[in-house]
């Protein structure tokens, strides 16, 4: 057993990846799990890495923001990734597995591992020990939750994710929109994709009709007015998004000169203007139905969707406040945050924020100080993204080639293999260094 300890919160995908890279480390892990003592509304068993929504992981094309993430993870020596490629079930081009067995491999791996202790009780307060990492999840239980808005207070903390599409800019097409600010006020951070009054009526009747995602039975459908799914808009009458999201009103088409009869804006989400989001769309909508009815805004027919609109139940962090890129606090040196609670988005994404935590609390420990993943990289790319500043309300995010910088290619469609090529040697190059 070795001297040195990090206490870790949560035995989800993000604390047993970070409790096993520790333990691979030479340190000592105090693992913390309240199941099955306390379950939390999703889970049903005290299992850890219990996945409780679908059971893939995502793609593995290298081409896929998911496929390259776990490329990342094998290069980096994960620990979860290989138990869900020997739980793997037949899904075509993803990684699915049987929950029941890989949540039943990953629990025996971190059960039979020297250096890690498991106990199982809720914890209420945030631990005082040098090293911790919180791995508590979105649906962390009142006790810790109410403990970690206290110290970030009431406006760094949030338990409802309300979460717009964001579409690949390359996907979008030119000739159907015009960049403009309302009432020409801004830096011309807005596409504007104008609909006639049929436009309209035929986006409404299928926005109406579409399939939603069943609430699950501890979620209640109450919105906040900020955050109502845009398909809860529509039905309080056929005119509502013309007041609402898409109200044309300051913005005049310069191709035409008039006022269309609705709007569809799309806010840059970064810097390079690689990604757009969709500006009040959160939505409840299932993702193939967010694919059909929202293709059928004018010049977004052949769009690329990087991440498509939710509204659940989620309890997650202002990372941009509160952490840096390396997971740590940015008030208490030593503490970390992993998992769906610091505002990632997926399993694969969880897995990746516990091994960046821990091998972060790692080289804390060392005397030394923690670095950011290479920008190049997604992981690198991904981490920087939700901890960067930013005017907006936080919202998670997911992996996705709009994350990269950008890379010279001759042609457009070797882009995202090039940006591939450059992310795995950069992080070949930092994994050379990492405990």
């Amino acid at each position: 057993m070795a001297d040195r300890s990090v206490t870790v919160v949560g035995a989800g995908l993000a604390g047993s990846e970070a409790a096993l890279r520790l333990a691979r480390a030479g340190l000592g892990v105090d693992l913390y799990e309240m199941r099955p003592g306390k379950l939390t509304p999703a889970h049903r068993t005290g299992r850890f890495a219990e996945l409780v929504c679908s059971n893939s992981l995502g793609s593995v094309e290298m081409t896929s923001g998911k496929g390259l993430l776990k490329e990342e993870l094998r290069i980096l020596g994960s620990a979860l990734l290989p138990i869900a490629e020997a739980s793997r079930v037949p899904a075509g081009k993803a990684l699915a597995v049987d929950r029941e067995e890989f949540s039943r491999r990953v629990t025996e791996e971190v059960r039979s591992r020297p250096g890690i202790r498991v106990h199982e009780r809720e914890v209420e307060a945030i631990p005082a020990d040098s090293l911790v990492i919180l791995a508590c999840g979105p649906l962390a239980s009142d006790a810790i939750a109410s403990a970690i808005r206290d110290v970030l207070g009431e406006e760094g903390f949030y338990f409802y994710d309300a979460i717009s599409p964001i579409v690949d800019a390359e996907t979008i097409d030119p000739g159907e929109c015009f960049v403009a600010d309302r009432y020409g006020v801004g830096t011309g951070d807005y596409l504007n994709l104008p609909m006639d009054r049929g436009q309209y009526e035929e986006f409404l009747s299928a926005l109406l009709s579409a399939k939603t995602v069943a609430l699950r039975t501890f979620e209640e459908p109450r919105y906040f007015e900020g955050c109502m799914p845009v398909e809860e808009i529509a039905r309080r009458g056929p005119d509502t998004l013309l007041f609402g999201p898409l109200r044309p009103v300051g913005l005049r088409d310069p191709r035409t000169g008039r006022m269309p009869h609705a709007v569809v804006q799309l806010r840059k989400e970064n810097a390079a203007a690689t990604m757009y989001n969709l500006v009040g769309f959160q939505t409840r909508l299932t993702y193939p139905e967010q694919k059909r009815v929202f293709s059928l805004i004018p010049g977004l027919t052949s769009a690329g969707f990087l991440r498509y609109g939710s509204v659940h139940r989620n309890s997650f962090l202002d990372a941009r406040r509160h952490l840096h890129p390396w997971m740590e606090s940015r008030g208490r040196a030593g503490l970390f945050f992993a998992g769906q609670i610091t505002g990632v988005e997926g399993y694969v994404e969880s897995i990746a924020s516990g091994l960046v935590a821990a091998v972060s609390a790692a080289r804390r420990d060392a005397g030394k100080d923690p670095r950011p993943f290479p920008r190049e990289s997604m992981i690198g790319a991904l981490m920087e993204r939700i901890t960067t500043p930013g005017p907006d309300r936080a919202q998670p995010m997911n992996a996705n080639f709009g994350l990269l910088p950008e890379v010279a290619v001759r042609r457009k469609r070797d882009r995202k293999e090039r940006k591939a090529e450059v992310a795995l040697d950069a992080l070949r190059d930092f994994a050379a260094d990492l405990p």
